[in-house]
């Protein structure tokens, strides 16, 4: 059986397609940045946390993929977009000839990485949710008028550094923050992300780690 790799999805001219197409139609509603530089990190990083916790070969690529995916439901709308996500990738992965096994593996890690209703159902869905609400940083944010920007901007631009760092050893996943207090309080993160802090949570002990929040070289969960 042919086994199909990250490279391979990166390359369907489709998969751009919903994943430029999502990113503009997001910006044309005043979200974050959700494009190729915002799936290639998600793919990368949800790829290496599995790496480091030695899981196998096989189970990281389809991190990646998942990864690299889990945003083309925005190509749809943005309410409902992990289901519809998943629903795409579904037709995607059978059309590059992934096994019915691994299509469902990503299609849960897709359906299931938003912090609205989500739940970390399997090790890919749990590498992804830690990947994908890793990236918060200045570089997301498109509005060039700090005057106008809404607590989503200003967080965001406020966060100078994000790492995700796991120490395999000690069973832990730290994400690492530096947040200019200047242009916002660390409350705000809180604020609007605690959801997202609490979903990684559950996705870290799903991994049989523990999930830490550093912020300012403050730990805060």
């Amino acid at each position: 059986m042919k086994v199909v790799t990250m490279s391979e999805i990166k390359e369907d001219a489709l998969v751009q397609g919903l994943i430029e197409g999502g990113n503009r139609h997001l910006g044309a509603i005043g979200y974050t940045e959700h494009g190729l530089r915002h799936v290639g990190l998600v793919a990368n990083i949800a790829k290496n946390t599995l790496e480091k916790l030695e899981r196998p070969a096989r189970e990281c690529e389809l991190a990646a993929i998942a990864g690299y995916l889990h945003d083309i439901g925005n190509a749809v709308n943005r309410t409902g977009h992990a289901q519809s996500g998943a629903v795409l990738a579904a037709f995607i992965l059978e059309r590059h000839g992934l096994p019915p096994e691994e299509i469902a593996m990503i299609m849960g890690a897709i359906g299931n990485h938003d912090e609205g209703d989500g739940n970390p159902v399997n090790t890919v869905s749990a590498a992804l949710i830690l990947a994908d609400k890793s990236d918060v940083h200045r570089s997301r944010v498109r509005n060039s008028d700090p005057a106008t920007f809404d607590i989503h901007d200003r967080v965001n631009y406020a966060v100078e550094h994000s790492f995700l760092r796991v120490h395999p050893q000690q069973r832990h996943i730290t994400l690492e923050l530096k947040i200019n207090t200047e242009i916002c309080p660390v409350m705000d993160y809180f604020e609007i992300f605690l959801a997202r802090m609490l979903l990684c949570r559950k996705a870290a002990e799903f991994l049989q780690t523990k999930f830490e929040l550093l912020i300012n070289e403050v730990k805060l969960l």
